[in-house]
């Protein structure tokens, strides 16, 4: 299972605006191998239905997408989004995750 707060969910939707996708278009979350730590956490906007092998959550109305393989590596991830002094963007909190980067968006399990 991965969750996403309400702050992830209401910045995934001022994207959509931003880049003027229909307000049904899903976000695609899934892991790359590359990055600082061995794996990078990837998204991107889906306007097609999900893949027999897809496994699809619902937050707050919006479709959630990931693809069978990285929801192993994702199962219990929270995705949040975070506004600090420093930074502001996405966070993945995988309690999978053994070391993580300074960036936050990649890991090494």
């Amino acid at each position: 299972m991965i969750t996403m707060t309400t702050q992830a969910v209401e910045q995934f939707r001022t994207l959509l605006a931003k880049h003027e996708k229909p307000s049904d278009t899903a976000l695609r979350v899934g892991i790359k191998g590359g990055g600082c730590s061995g794996y990078s956490y990837v998204f991107d906007f889906e306007e097609k239905p999900p893949g027999k092998k897809d496994q699809t959550f619902e937050f707050e109305g919006m479709t959630l997408i990931i693809d069978k393989k990285s929801a192993l590596f994702l199962a219990g991830t929270e995705i949040d989004y975070e506004t600090s002094y420093m930074k502001e963007g996405f966070v993945f909190k995988n309690p999978q995750a053994k070391s993580t980067c300074g960036c936050g968006l990649s890991f090494g399990m």
